[in-house]
This record gives C-alpha cells, sequence and structure tokens, in this order.
C-alpha cells in the first residue's frame, strides 16, 4: 500500500503538458478545483473526465499511475459515500431501518461526492508529475511575490510549502524499509484487534520522527554549506516565460468551464 502512494513524484519529460509554464499549472489547478464544487450533474463530470483525458494524453503519463494514486483513497472515497448514502436528505425514501435511511437523493450525493474526491486527486496528482520541485517553488514564489509588500518571507514559505511536497515520496520509502525491519525481528501489522494494530505502529512511528528529524538536520547543513540565503538576491538557472502553449491550455480549460456551465444550466 505504501508503494502506491505517488504524491510529490515528479515524472520528467517532455511532453507540452510538462513545458507548460509552472505558474499556468498552478493556476489551471486551482480554477480545476474551484470547477469541480460547480459540477451539479454528470455531464459535467464527463467534460472533467475529457479534460483528464486529454492531459495524459498529452502528458504521456500512464492510466495505471493515476489509478495507483488514488488507491490509498480508497477508504475515504468508500467512508465519504457511506455517510452520503445513509444520512442524505432526501424525500424518495429507498430504504429505512430505525435510524438508517437510503433516499435517491443520497445516492446521488454519494456518488457525486465520490467522483469529487477521485477527480480532485487526480487533477492534483497531474501537476506534481509533470512540475519539477525547483519548477513548482519559483512559481509558488512568483504568484505570491506581491505579498513581499507587507514583508512576507515568500520565498521561505514556497520553499518550506515544495520541500514538505517533495518529502512524501521519501518519507513513505523510509516507512517501507521500517515495517521490513521491524517485520524481519517478528512485529505483526496485520493480526489482532483495532487496538493492538494501532499500538504495532508505534516501533514505526518512533524511528520514522527520528529520520525525519535527522533528514532536516542534514538538509539545512547541506543548503548551509552552498551559503543559502533565502530570496535575497538570487537567480534561477531557468526563467520562467509564457507562451503560446500556455494561453492555448488556458483557452482550453475556458472551454471545460463554458461546457460545465452549459450542462448546470442546460441538463
Amino acid at each position: 500500500m505504501l508503494s502506491d502512494i505517488t504524491l510529490g513524484q515528479f515524472f520528467p519529460g517532455k511532453s507540452p503538458v510538462h513545458k507548460l509554464d509552472a505558474r499556468v499549472k498552478l493556476i489551471l489547478t486551482i480554477a480545476y478545483i474551484v470547477a469541480l464544487f460547480m459540477v451539479s450533474n454528470y455531464f459535467g463530470y464527463l467534460v472533467i473526465v475529457g479534460l483528464i483525458g486529454l492531459v495524459l494524453a498529452l502528458s504521456k503519463i500512464p492510466f495505471s499511475m493515476l489509478l495507483k494514486s488514488l488507491k490509498p483513497l480508497i477508504f475515504i472515497i468508500a467512508f465519504t459515500a457511506v455517510l452520503n448514502l445513509f444520512y442524505g436528505a432526501g424525500e424518495h425514501v429507498l430504504f429505512e431501518y430505525g435510524f438508517l435511511r437510503i433516499t435517491e437523493e443520497g445516492i446521488r450525493n454519494a456518488i457525486m461526492m465520490s467522483l469529487r474526491i477521485i477527480f480532485l486527486i487526480a487533477g492534483t496528482s497531474l501537476l506534481t508529475y509533470t512540475t519539477s520541485p525547483i519548477m513548482l517553488t519559483d512559481a509558488i514564489e512568483r504568484l505570491l511575490s506581491p505579498l513581499k509588500k507587507i514583508h512576507l518571507p515568500v520565498h521561505e514559505l514556497a520553499m518550506m510549502m515544495t520541500i514538505a511536497l517533495r518529502f512524501i515520496p521519501t518519507l513513505v520509502e523510509e516507512t517501507g524499509k521500517i515495517m521490513s525491519a521491524q517485520k524481519a525481528r517478528g512485529a505483526d501489522f496485520e493480526s489482532g484487534s483495532l487496538v493492538s494494530r494501532v499500538k504495532a505502529l508505534v516501533p514505526i512511528l518512533v524511528p520514522l520522527f527520528v529520520s525525519a528529524f535527522r533528514r532536516a538536520d542534514e538538509l539545512a547543513t547541506a543548503m548551509e554549506c552552498r551559503c543559502y540565503h533565502g530570496g535575497e538576491n538570487r537567480t534561477r538557472m531557468k526563467q520562467l516565460t509564457i507562451a503560446g502553449r500556455d494561453f492555448a491550455a488556458c483557452g482550453v480549460f475556458a472551454l471545460c468551464i463554458a461546457l460545465i456551465v452549459l450542462c448546470n444550466i442546460y441538463l
């Protein structure tokens, strides 16, 4: 299961999606999240499916990789669907037993919420799959640059967010190594009651926290040895530039937004 967590990973490539300006991709991702909450029927989600399919085809990211990113969240998706199914309000009751009630509206809400979570994870995963951490840091810093006028440490904030995102795969890999080592010593993480399973995680969490702090200290030392001083007078090897493909991507996304609005009004 730990090997299925792909959040924060970057897959290098030379596709049109990889070549898009990181600022544009970040803004479009935020707009994509807003668009998901605008969808009110299944036809709108068909537009979302078409958009994700287009991005997958252009970026050449395997569809199996996208499914892999959803696998660790199956429990959360199922739990959200059950809550909306049994505790959703509605007039057309299909089943009722005590305080449990299933309605047509509850079924619809359960499906819509599940689809929303699935497409939310899929869309945000594509951002990290096709954008390197360095470019993502530069994009966040450039977009937040107006906040420098009120003396906020924009560069440090962007660096912190990107390092935290980048360390997710590293910590997942470290957790897998620790679990393998504990299993070799006779630890059992799969049998017993829920309480016993939680207690069995203590031998994993303690060395994981120690490893995380050690890695953070090593990273801080490496940055100091390289005379890192934050965003003051720093230059960049790769400059962010907006090209015609970025305007084309914005146009395609605007078309998708228009289709979603039309689906909400007429369908």
